[in-house]
């Protein structure tokens, strides 16, 4: 386990947790649930926290029974974030973020906003264009070397997921982005429910991008947002 401080925008200082080996689930809640609490209460301050899962599937406050492709595939974890089905596992960083909106700002939906901004900085790093698209959660890029759809449009892919939750104004769950997961591990489920595209990560890419390349790049970014 790594720990640091990074300034963010106007010099605010927030530690930042990069943790070894595949977390379990339930023990990253725990430990996003404590320190959730302390930040209320006044005894932490806010934290990034990157880490990788072991294979599993999450299902958000929005998720649809029908989604769950392959319900005995992995385990499957209810969680009170927002969103639907998300796949979690090797090679994707996952980044908990736990901020204070009460010092930031009480907007949920310009959080959001900031994390896709966060995300879309971060691939740039790499020379990756990520995209919102309304009515997509998430952060998409365009693959020219693909075939277009049956409508003729340039086929899109995610690369990144966002799903978070709210306790009294403090953020937690958060980003994840693929770098190297495997790739058929998504087809368990109709990843946020979202059908008709796939899924793709920095390597699928073609890019040798490492994860400790892709949290400096986070590192970096960070202070361009929050």
């Amino acid at each position: 386990m790594k720990e640091e401080i990074v300034l963010g925008k106007n010099q605010k200082m927030v530690k930042w947790e990069i943790s070894d080996g595949k977390i379990g689930y339930n023990r990253a809640l725990e430990k996003m649930d404590d320190h959730v609490r302390k930040i209320i209460s006044g005894e932490a301050d806010e934290k990034i926290w990157l880490l990788e899962h072991p294979p599993l599937y999450t299902a958000g406050t929005s998720a649809d029974k029908k989604d769950l492709v392959e319900p005995n595939r992995f385990p499957v974890f209810e969680t009170k974030r927002g969103g639907q089905y998300t796949y979690h596992g090797p090679g994707q960083r996952v980044v908990y973020v736990m901020l204070d909106l009460n010092k930031r700002g009480k907007d949920i939906k310009k959080f959001v906003e900031n994390l896709e901004a966060w995300i879309i900085h971060t691939l740039a790093e790499f020379n990756v264009v990520g995209q919102r698209r309304k009515g997509r959660v998430g952060i998409w890029v365009e693959r020219p070397d693909k075939p277009k759809s049956i409508n003729g449009l340039i086929e899109e892919e995610k690369i990144a997921a966002i799903g978070v939750r709210l306790r009294k104004w403090i953020t937690f769950h958060g980003l994840s982005i693929n770098v190297d997961p495997d790739l058929s591990h998504f087809q368990g489920i109709v990843p946020c429910g979202i059908k008709g595209h796939g899924v793709t990560s920095l390597i699928d890419l073609g890019l040798p991008v490492s994860m400790t390349d892709l949290d400096i790049a986070l590192k970096k970014s960070f202070s361009k947002v929050f």
